[in-house]
């Protein structure tokens, strides 16, 4: 169903063309202006987008991660690479693909969602719900665990979810 303006519910994309569609998304080699953070980042398992005359025009990405809080080891959807057209921003589409990927991880029983992002992103975050995490993120690279040079965001799933208090976090996965 395609609402107004032609878009198409966010849904879950049976086919992705991984990295280089999302550089032609973001008509950039750096669609998330990230690369001099450096790391390596995770590729996402599940993708869900918005289309428009059959071309998707916003995505976001979903992964399940191992993440370690105060002691207490329990999984986070991981939301990333969320990324809309630069001539389609401003139509609440990031809010449609980051409800899409939040909806399927709350259908397979995840009580909380993570992201990473720069810092000029994190107020959008904040008004779809998101908090910052309290203390740091460590996830896994190539050479071992390293500070993730992101700020890193959480959001309930369920009703009453709280983060576990410990500060600390350990992602025990790259970083998505």
């Amino acid at each position: 169903m395609a609402d107004r303006l032609g878009f198409a519910a966010a849904a879950e994309l049976a086919e992705w063309g991984g990295w280089p569609a999302l550089q032609e998304l973001g008509e950039s080699a750096d669609p998330f202006e990230v690369a001099a953070v450096g790391g390596v980042w995770r590729p996402k398992d599940r993708h869900f987008g918005v289309l428009l005359d059959g071309r998707v025009v916003a995505h976001s990405g979903l992964v399940v991660a191992p993440v370690e809080v105060g002691g207490r080891r329990f999984e986070v959807a991981g939301i990333g690479g969320v990324l809309v057209s630069p001539h389609w921003r401003g139509h609440g589409l990031a809010r449609a693909v980051v409800a899409a990927a939040l909806d399927a991880a709350r259908a397979d029983g995840l009580e909380f969602a993570m992201l990473f992002c720069l810092p000029d992103r994190a107020p959008l975050y904040a008004r779809l719900g998101w908090a910052a995490l309290p203390g740091p993120v460590t996830a896994e690279q190539p050479e071992g665990p390293e500070a993730v040079r992101l700020g890193a965001m959480w959001t309930g799933l369920v009703p009453g979810a709280l983060w576990p208090e410990g500060g600390a976090v350990r992602l025990h996965s790259l970083p998505f």
